[in-house]
């Protein structure tokens, strides 16, 4: 089942490895499905059904005109729920832009099918700075990413992906080969499902959505994480949601997928498995 259509005729690349209980995977901007793979691997190995797929106008899925809202996002995840048979026990492990998928789906869906969720790296519950959000993004770091991409997307996501993994002159926790696969994988997606994608994630409050989030709930995220700072997030979740639990990797940037893949992979498996 390798493309499954959404309600409005987009088809999103799935794969599914393994088999046993569901655990669905969804990725980060500017990434694909592919960034999990060590992880989604290992998950099979040790028994479950993981679902991961390609969000729209990212990967090898459609590109759109339109649809990179976070409501759309949720629909999206509820089809490939429904179409890959999804639909109890799941666990729904988001990734930097792809925790408000959770979140939204949570809320908009009503948690159907979900039996646990994990945040990694997440957007949740807000990223951008206003008087009420303190510790999130400044509007004008969004402008400068915007201008960044419409003069140049190549060399931004050079740059990017430097600050995405911690990859400094003396701290190199990734390979250049990893830099440049991540590179690779931001030029599948389209520009403008790049920018409406980036628009969506930087500008939506998920405050209103933690509510929803009534399943044990495991955040993880790295202290020195430049991309999506952890005050304006996971410190927020971990407050705010009784059934959340915050692991704080110290020191650790946002590409934890990588930088500490079988830690996380560790931390994943032990959640899953009830503790």
């Amino acid at each position: 089942m390798p493309m499954i259509e959404t309600s409005d005729g987009t088809r999103l690349y799935t794969k599914i490895w393994g088999q046993g209980a569901p655990v669905v995977l969804i990725h980060g901007w500017p990434l694909s499905s592919d960034s999990w793979d060590p992880q989604a691997h290992a998950l099979a190995e040790a028994g479950y059904r993981v679902i991961a797929y390609d969000r729209r106008g990212f990967g090898r899925s459609d590109q759109p005109d339109g649809g990179y809202d976070y409501d759309t996002f949720a629909d999206d995840l509820a089809a490939v729920m429904t179409a890959t048979g999804a639909t109890s026990g799941a666990a729904l492990v988001g990734f930097s832009m792809g925790g408000g998928e959770v979140a939204r789906y949570m809320s908009r869906h009503g948690g159907q099918g979900v039996s646990r969720v994990a945040l990694i790296g997440s957007v949740v519950p807000c990223m951008l700075q206003t008087a009420d959000n303190p510790d999130g993004v400044p509007q004008s770091v969004f402008d400068q990413m915007t201008a960044g991409m419409l003069e140049d997307r190549h060399a931004f996501f050079a740059s990017f992906f430097k600050d995405f993994f911690g990859q400094g002159v003396i701290s190199r926790p990734v390979s250049q080969e990893l830099l440049h696969w991540a590179w690779g994988l931001a030029m599948q997606a389209g520009l403008r499902p790049t920018l409406a994608a980036a628009q969506a994630f930087a500008t939506t409050d998920f405050h209103p959505d933690l509510k929803a989030l009534n399943v044990p709930t495991l955040v993880i995220h790295g202290t020195s994480d430049v991309t999506v700072p952890i005050d304006a997030t996971a410190r927020v979740v971990a407050r705010e949601v009784p059934d959340a639990r915050l692991l704080e990797y110290e020191g650790e940037p946002h590409g934890l997928f990588a930088t500490q893949k079988d830690r996380l992979t560790e931390d994943l498996l032990t959640f899953l498995r009830g503790a």
